[in-house]
């Protein structure tokens, strides 16, 4: 398949799976006499397991090291569920800090509404932000 068929078939984009080749996350395909990239079938299942990968917040990095485990015929489920748990750990984190950020803006929402404007510095620039 010449790249414009993989981009349509998996899509993703022809500039991204040169980079991919590039940064070496699938195989170089082979050259046609022309010398355009000859992609196999087997790319269209590669490019499906980095969308995945991708999609669960997966690095490119992680999953350059997931497809090198593979390609040394290593089987990377373990190295995936760690991978998995230490992501699953990193949403925790974020959505307990979005909780500390909503309770913020929540309590700067309810003084917002009680304070009147006239009362504003004139040398601050808002009196909602920055409050002593």
């Amino acid at each position: 398949m010449l790249i414009g068929e993989v981009a349509r078939r998996s899509g993703v984009a022809a500039k991204t799976l040169r980079y991919y080749e590039d940064i070496g996350l699938i195989e170089r395909p082979s050259r046609d006499a022309s010398g355009y990239r000859d992609f196999g079938e087997s790319v269209l299942g590669c490019l499906a397991f980095i969308r995945s990968a991708r999609a669960v917040g997966l690095t490119l990095g992680e999953i350059r090291g997931i497809v090198a485990l593979h390609d040394d015929g290593k089987v990377p489920c373990g190295h995936v569920l760690e991978l998995l748990r230490s992501r699953a750990a990193e949403v925790d984190e974020t959505i307990r800090q979005l909780r500390e950020l909503k309770a913020d803006l929540d309590r700067l929402v309810e003084q917002a509404v009680t304070f009147d404007p006239a009362d504003c510095d004139p040398d601050r620039i808002c009196h909602l932000l920055g409050r002593p």
